[in-house]
Protein backbone atom coordinates (compact mmCIF):
# COMPACT_ATOMS: atom_id res chain seq x y z
CA UNK A 1 0.00 0.00 0.00
CA UNK A 2 1.64 3.77 -0.83
CA UNK A 3 2.12 5.52 1.95
CA UNK A 4 0.43 9.18 2.14
CA UNK A 5 3.02 11.85 1.54
CA UNK A 6 2.67 15.30 3.09
CA UNK A 7 4.46 18.42 3.19
CA UNK A 8 6.35 19.48 5.61
CA UNK A 9 6.11 23.32 7.07
CA UNK A 10 8.99 25.01 9.74
CA UNK A 11 8.17 28.22 10.29
CA UNK A 12 6.73 31.00 12.60
CA UNK A 13 3.08 31.07 14.48
CA UNK A 14 1.83 33.98 16.20
CA UNK A 15 -1.34 35.59 17.39
CA UNK A 16 -2.23 38.56 15.45
CA UNK A 17 -3.41 41.69 16.92
CA UNK A 18 -5.18 43.69 14.56
CA UNK A 19 -6.85 47.05 13.87
CA UNK A 20 -8.49 48.47 11.58
CA UNK A 21 -8.66 52.35 10.51
CA UNK A 22 -9.59 54.95 7.55
CA UNK A 23 -6.42 55.26 6.64
CA UNK A 24 -2.30 54.70 7.78
CA UNK A 25 -1.05 56.87 10.47
CA UNK A 26 1.77 59.27 9.41
CA UNK A 27 4.34 59.49 12.08
CA UNK A 28 3.24 61.42 14.88
CA UNK A 29 -0.27 61.31 13.77
CA UNK A 30 -3.12 59.66 16.03
CA UNK A 31 -6.34 58.21 14.49
CA UNK A 32 -9.27 56.65 15.73
CA UNK A 33 -9.81 53.42 14.73
CA UNK A 34 -12.41 51.18 13.53
CA UNK A 35 -12.04 48.37 15.04
CA UNK A 36 -9.63 45.33 17.56
CA UNK A 37 -9.77 41.68 16.62
CA UNK A 38 -7.15 38.79 17.62
CA UNK A 39 -6.44 36.21 15.34
CA UNK A 40 -3.83 33.69 15.17
CA UNK A 41 -1.47 33.64 12.71
CA UNK A 42 2.32 33.84 11.87
CA UNK A 43 3.33 33.18 8.60
CA UNK A 44 4.32 29.12 8.84
CA UNK A 45 0.93 28.62 10.99
CA UNK A 46 -0.88 30.49 7.95
CA UNK A 47 0.51 28.60 5.05
CA UNK A 48 -0.24 25.20 7.50
CA UNK A 49 -3.39 26.05 7.74
CA UNK A 50 -3.79 27.08 3.70
CA UNK A 51 -2.49 23.85 2.88
CA UNK A 52 -4.81 21.40 5.28
CA UNK A 53 -8.36 23.64 4.50
CA UNK A 54 -7.38 22.60 0.77
CA UNK A 55 -6.86 19.14 1.78
CA UNK A 56 -3.30 18.85 1.78
CA UNK A 57 -2.04 16.91 4.45
CA UNK A 58 0.55 18.96 6.30
CA UNK A 59 2.41 18.23 9.30
CA UNK A 60 3.83 21.44 11.29
CA UNK A 61 7.01 22.06 13.25
CA UNK A 62 7.72 25.96 15.06
CA UNK A 63 8.16 26.64 18.54
CA UNK A 64 5.38 28.35 20.86
CA UNK A 65 5.49 30.08 24.31
CA UNK A 66 4.10 28.57 27.06
CA UNK A 67 0.78 30.96 27.37
CA UNK A 68 -2.99 30.96 26.26
CA UNK A 69 -1.94 32.80 22.88
CA UNK A 70 -0.14 29.18 22.60
CA UNK A 71 -3.38 26.98 23.41
CA UNK A 72 -5.43 28.72 20.70
CA UNK A 73 -2.94 28.07 18.19
CA UNK A 74 -2.36 24.84 18.33
CA UNK A 75 -6.74 24.50 18.86
CA UNK A 76 -6.42 26.19 15.68
CA UNK A 77 -4.27 24.21 13.78
CA UNK A 78 -5.59 20.95 15.17
CA UNK A 79 -9.16 21.71 14.60
CA UNK A 80 -7.93 22.38 10.69
CA UNK A 81 -6.24 18.91 10.04
CA UNK A 82 -3.00 20.02 10.66
CA UNK A 83 -0.68 17.51 12.36
CA UNK A 84 0.82 19.24 15.62
CA UNK A 85 3.26 16.55 17.22
CA UNK A 86 6.58 18.16 16.26
CA UNK A 87 5.47 21.15 18.11
CA UNK A 88 7.75 22.62 20.87
CA UNK A 89 7.82 25.27 23.75
CA UNK A 90 9.92 27.50 24.40
CA UNK A 91 10.67 28.24 28.21
CA UNK A 92 11.27 31.61 28.88
CA UNK A 93 9.70 33.65 26.51
CA UNK A 94 6.06 34.16 25.35
CA UNK A 95 4.44 33.18 21.94
CA UNK A 96 5.08 35.58 18.90
CA UNK A 97 3.42 38.56 17.98
CA UNK A 98 2.31 40.65 14.85
CA UNK A 99 0.60 44.04 15.17
CA UNK A 100 -1.44 44.50 11.94
CA UNK A 101 -2.83 48.22 10.77
CA UNK A 102 -5.39 47.68 8.21
CA UNK A 103 -6.99 50.69 6.33
CA UNK A 104 -10.30 51.10 4.59
CA UNK A 105 -8.53 49.64 0.81
CA UNK A 106 -7.57 46.28 2.96
CA UNK A 107 -3.51 47.81 2.89
CA UNK A 108 -1.65 46.86 5.87
CA UNK A 109 1.63 47.19 7.28
CA UNK A 110 3.21 44.63 9.81
CA UNK A 111 5.49 44.48 13.24
CA UNK A 112 6.17 41.19 14.04
CA UNK A 113 7.77 40.58 18.17
CA UNK A 114 9.67 37.26 17.43
CA UNK A 115 9.54 35.78 21.08
CA UNK A 116 9.40 32.27 20.59
CA UNK A 117 9.71 32.07 17.27
CA UNK A 118 13.36 33.20 17.51
CA UNK A 119 13.97 30.22 19.56
CA UNK A 120 13.68 27.91 17.18
CA UNK A 121 17.25 25.94 16.55
CA UNK A 122 18.90 23.75 14.31
CA UNK A 123 18.67 21.20 17.21
CA UNK A 124 15.54 21.01 17.09
CA UNK A 125 15.34 20.30 13.64
CA UNK A 126 17.32 17.11 14.67
CA UNK A 127 14.72 16.64 17.62
CA UNK A 128 11.84 16.40 15.43
CA UNK A 129 13.86 15.39 12.35
CA UNK A 130 10.93 13.00 11.83
CA UNK A 131 9.06 15.52 10.50
CA UNK A 132 10.26 14.58 7.11
CA UNK A 133 9.70 11.03 6.96
CA UNK A 134 7.61 10.62 3.85
CA UNK A 135 7.43 14.15 3.15
CA UNK A 136 7.02 15.43 -0.26
CA UNK A 137 7.80 19.50 -0.27
CA UNK A 138 9.60 21.23 2.90
CA UNK A 139 7.92 24.72 3.24
CA UNK A 140 9.68 27.73 5.19
CA UNK A 141 9.47 31.66 5.73
CA UNK A 142 11.94 33.81 7.00
CA UNK A 143 10.49 34.76 10.29
CA UNK A 144 12.62 32.12 12.41
CA UNK A 145 16.30 32.22 12.57
CA UNK A 146 18.37 31.91 9.19
CA UNK A 147 20.13 29.57 10.84
CA UNK A 148 17.61 27.43 11.16
CA UNK A 149 16.00 27.69 7.66
CA UNK A 150 19.76 26.88 6.54
CA UNK A 151 19.57 23.88 8.33
CA UNK A 152 16.54 22.39 7.90
CA UNK A 153 16.81 23.19 3.82
CA UNK A 154 20.59 21.27 3.91
CA UNK A 155 18.25 18.32 5.72
CA UNK A 156 15.40 18.31 3.30
CA UNK A 157 17.81 18.34 -0.06
CA UNK A 158 19.30 15.47 1.88
CA UNK A 159 16.68 13.66 1.90
CA UNK A 160 15.42 14.13 -1.31
CA UNK A 161 12.89 16.61 -0.57
CA UNK A 162 11.62 19.42 -2.43
CA UNK A 163 12.48 23.03 -0.50
CA UNK A 164 10.05 26.10 -1.04
CA UNK A 165 11.08 29.34 0.29
CA UNK A 166 8.96 32.66 1.10
CA UNK A 167 11.63 35.33 1.59
CA UNK A 168 9.37 37.12 4.18
CA UNK A 169 10.76 38.91 5.91
CA UNK A 170 12.90 39.52 2.88
CA UNK A 171 16.82 40.67 4.68
CA UNK A 172 18.66 43.78 2.89
CA UNK A 173 21.53 42.04 2.64
CA UNK A 174 20.37 39.36 1.12
CA UNK A 175 20.32 35.56 1.27
CA UNK A 176 23.61 33.81 1.94
CA UNK A 177 24.57 30.96 -1.32
CA UNK A 178 24.55 28.68 1.44
CA UNK A 179 20.43 28.81 1.51
CA UNK A 180 20.57 29.63 -2.26
CA UNK A 181 21.78 26.45 -3.70
CA UNK A 182 19.24 24.31 -1.77
CA UNK A 183 16.14 26.25 -2.93
CA UNK A 184 13.72 24.39 -5.38
CA UNK A 185 10.87 27.09 -5.71
CA UNK A 186 11.07 30.99 -4.25
CA UNK A 187 8.01 33.19 -3.74
CA UNK A 188 8.75 36.75 -2.84
CA UNK A 189 6.05 39.29 -3.65
CA UNK A 190 6.86 42.53 -5.58
CA UNK A 191 8.87 44.06 -2.07
CA UNK A 192 10.94 41.20 -0.79
CA UNK A 193 12.06 40.79 -4.60
CA UNK A 194 13.18 44.41 -4.88
CA UNK A 195 15.03 44.06 -2.07
CA UNK A 196 16.93 40.31 -2.89
CA UNK A 197 17.50 41.71 -6.73
CA UNK A 198 17.51 45.56 -6.54
CA UNK A 199 14.47 45.40 -9.62
CA UNK A 200 11.01 46.98 -8.83
CA UNK A 201 8.82 43.90 -10.69
CA UNK A 202 6.28 46.66 -11.94
CA UNK A 203 5.58 46.00 -15.44
CA UNK A 204 6.48 42.41 -17.09
CA UNK A 205 10.14 43.43 -18.58
CA UNK A 206 11.23 44.31 -15.05
CA UNK A 207 9.15 41.26 -13.29
CA UNK A 208 11.02 38.56 -15.86
CA UNK A 209 14.55 40.54 -15.28
CA UNK A 210 14.00 40.11 -11.60
CA UNK A 211 13.32 36.48 -11.85
CA UNK A 212 16.08 35.81 -13.61
CA UNK A 213 18.26 37.84 -11.53
CA UNK A 214 17.17 35.39 -8.60
CA UNK A 215 17.53 32.18 -10.61
CA UNK A 216 20.92 33.61 -11.37
CA UNK A 217 21.44 33.11 -8.14
CA UNK A 218 21.41 29.67 -8.05
CA UNK A 219 17.67 28.95 -7.12
CA UNK A 220 15.96 26.69 -9.27
CA UNK A 221 12.68 28.08 -10.14
CA UNK A 222 11.43 31.94 -9.06
CA UNK A 223 7.30 32.61 -8.80
CA UNK A 224 6.89 36.03 -8.51
CA UNK A 225 3.99 37.10 -6.46
CA UNK A 226 2.55 40.88 -7.93
CA UNK A 227 -0.45 41.41 -5.97
CA UNK A 228 -3.77 42.26 -7.89
CA UNK A 229 -1.47 41.76 -10.83
CA UNK A 230 -1.63 37.87 -10.32
CA UNK A 231 2.29 36.01 -10.72
CA UNK A 232 5.04 34.77 -12.99
CA UNK A 233 6.79 31.83 -12.58
CA UNK A 234 10.51 32.38 -14.06
CA UNK A 235 12.50 29.02 -14.49
CA UNK A 236 15.64 27.95 -15.80
CA UNK A 237 13.84 24.92 -17.25
CA UNK A 238 10.45 24.50 -19.94
CA UNK A 239 7.60 23.58 -17.85
CA UNK A 240 3.67 23.39 -19.04
CA UNK A 241 2.49 26.08 -21.03
CA UNK A 242 5.51 27.99 -20.08
CA UNK A 243 7.06 30.71 -22.67
CA UNK A 244 10.30 31.22 -23.97
CA UNK A 245 12.21 33.91 -23.91
CA UNK A 246 15.50 32.38 -25.75
CA UNK A 247 17.47 36.01 -25.50
CA UNK A 248 18.19 35.74 -21.59
CA UNK A 249 17.56 31.69 -21.30
CA UNK A 250 14.53 31.84 -19.20
CA UNK A 251 11.10 30.15 -19.41
CA UNK A 252 8.38 32.43 -18.31
CA UNK A 253 4.39 32.72 -17.85
CA UNK A 254 2.35 35.61 -16.17
CA UNK A 255 -1.10 34.05 -14.56
CA UNK A 256 -3.36 36.57 -13.49
CA UNK A 257 -5.36 36.70 -10.21
CA UNK A 258 -9.14 36.48 -10.24
CA UNK A 259 -10.58 40.02 -9.25
CA UNK A 260 -11.99 40.32 -6.43
CA UNK A 261 -13.41 42.75 -3.68
CA UNK A 262 -11.03 43.31 -1.52
CA UNK A 263 -11.44 44.03 2.42
CA UNK A 264 -8.47 42.91 4.11
CA UNK A 265 -4.96 41.61 2.00
CA UNK A 266 -3.68 40.25 5.38
CA UNK A 267 -2.50 36.72 4.49
CA UNK A 268 -3.09 36.66 0.95
CA UNK A 269 0.79 35.98 0.09
CA UNK A 270 0.16 33.15 2.82
CA UNK A 271 -3.02 31.45 0.81
CA UNK A 272 -0.76 31.86 -2.57
CA UNK A 273 2.04 29.75 -1.10
CA UNK A 274 -0.58 27.40 0.66
CA UNK A 275 -2.33 27.30 -2.56
CA UNK A 276 0.61 26.20 -4.74
CA UNK A 277 2.04 24.11 -2.18
CA UNK A 278 -1.44 22.31 -1.91
CA UNK A 279 -1.72 21.40 -6.05
CA UNK A 280 1.94 20.55 -5.85
CA UNK A 281 1.92 17.73 -3.37
CA UNK A 282 -1.59 16.50 -5.51
CA UNK A 283 0.77 15.95 -8.45
CA UNK A 284 -0.49 18.94 -10.68
CA UNK A 285 1.69 20.69 -12.70
CA UNK A 286 3.68 24.38 -12.00
CA UNK A 287 1.57 26.31 -13.99
CA UNK A 288 -1.73 24.40 -12.40
CA UNK A 289 -0.18 25.03 -8.89
CA UNK A 290 0.39 28.37 -9.45
CA UNK A 291 -3.06 29.43 -10.92
CA UNK A 292 -4.41 27.73 -7.54
CA UNK A 293 -2.03 30.01 -5.90
CA UNK A 294 -3.54 33.52 -7.08
CA UNK A 295 -7.18 32.25 -7.01
CA UNK A 296 -6.14 31.52 -2.88
CA UNK A 297 -4.45 34.46 -2.46
CA UNK A 298 -7.25 36.25 -4.15
CA UNK A 299 -10.12 35.02 -1.65
CA UNK A 300 -8.16 35.71 1.34
CA UNK A 301 -8.45 39.25 0.34
CA UNK A 302 -12.28 39.10 0.45
CA UNK A 303 -11.99 38.35 4.67
CA UNK A 304 -10.88 39.68 7.33
CA UNK A 305 -8.07 38.39 9.43
CA UNK A 306 -5.00 35.76 8.42
CA UNK A 307 -6.73 32.47 10.00
CA UNK A 308 -10.26 33.25 9.03
CA UNK A 309 -9.48 34.02 5.68
CA UNK A 310 -7.92 31.26 4.11
CA UNK A 311 -10.38 29.49 1.70
CA UNK A 312 -11.79 25.86 1.78
CA UNK A 313 -11.24 23.53 -1.06
CA UNK A 314 -14.87 24.32 -2.13
CA UNK A 315 -13.90 27.67 -2.17
CA UNK A 316 -11.49 27.79 -4.38
CA UNK A 317 -12.60 25.11 -6.93
CA UNK A 318 -16.12 26.98 -7.11
CA UNK A 319 -13.59 30.23 -8.41
CA UNK A 320 -11.74 28.92 -10.90
CA UNK A 321 -14.55 26.16 -11.97
CA UNK A 322 -11.98 23.31 -11.31
CA UNK A 323 -13.99 19.54 -10.78
CA UNK A 324 -14.73 18.70 -7.02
Amino acid sequence: MEKVRHIAVIGSLSMDLVLTMPKLPHVGETLKGNSFNTFVGGKGNNQALAMARLGARTAMLGKLGKDTYAEAILSCLSENGVECRHMLSAETVGTGIANIWVNSNGENEIVIIANSNGELKPSDIDEQVGIFEDATLLVMQLEIPLETVIYAAEQARAKGIAVLLNPAPAPVGGLPQELLSKIDYIVPNETETEILTGINPSDEVKALAAGKALLDKGIGCAILTLGARGAVIVAKEPFEKAENDAANSIFYKFTPAPPVKVIDSTAAGDAFVGGMAAALSRGESLSQAVAEGCAAGSLACTKAGAAPSLPSRLELDKLIKLPN
